[in-house]
């Protein structure tokens, strides 16, 4: 499997996102691992996404299946088996020429937006996986209009803090699994 991994998987498989249920950090621990054992992690070749990982984990500490994780991402990075990097064009701070859907640009919040351009621009159009983000709930549909699908590995959680963070708002559908 190839995917773009969201920070919040990383953050979550921590055990650093402490608002989240036991079986959203069992969902992210497996999908790392299994992302290790035999997966593809596709990042942008000017490492913005590992940058971020590194800025909110520890690759060296030896607690955290996300810290784990980052040091084998790192450890592998010039293994094209194990993760392959994609160019982006950076037009304006964290605005990118591949972004999907420029009409949804300017509402996705600028760190996000280099997830869904890496898997945008990548030729398998990996799917992003994204752990409790609840505002990737009401961008997933536009995005998958354009190739890119959103997996939410932890939809009850993310529709939980979708409902706290806009109270008024109908819950949000979720993608097909």
């Amino acid at each position: 499997m190839k995917a773009v991994i969201d920070t919040n998987v990383l953050l979550v498989a921590n055990g650093a996102h402490v608002d989240v249920s036991a079986g959203c950090v069992e969902e992210c621990v497996r999908h790392l691992q299994a992302m290790q054992a035999s997966g593809t992690v596709v990042i942008d070749d000017g490492y913005r996404i590992v940058s971020e990982y590194m800025n909110k984990n520890r690759p060296n500490a030896q607690k955290g299946v996300g810290n784990i994780f980052l040091k084998w991402l790192l450890q592998n990075s010039a293994n094209l088996q194990r993760v392959q990097a994609v160019p982006l064009t950076e037009r304006a701070p964290s605005c990118y020429a591949e972004f999907p859907d420029p009409a949804l640009e300017p509402q996705f919040d600028a760190p996000d937006r280099k997830f869904a351009a890496v898997a945008h621009v990548h030729p398998d159009k990996p799917p992003v996986l994204q752990a409790a983000d609840s505002k990737w709930l009401d961008w997933w549909p536009a995005l998958s209009a354009k190739g890119v699908q959103v997996h939410f590995l932890c939809p009850a959680d993310a529709c939980r803090f979708y409902a706290k963070k806009f109270p008024g708002k109908p819950a949000p559908q979720l993608p097909p699994p």
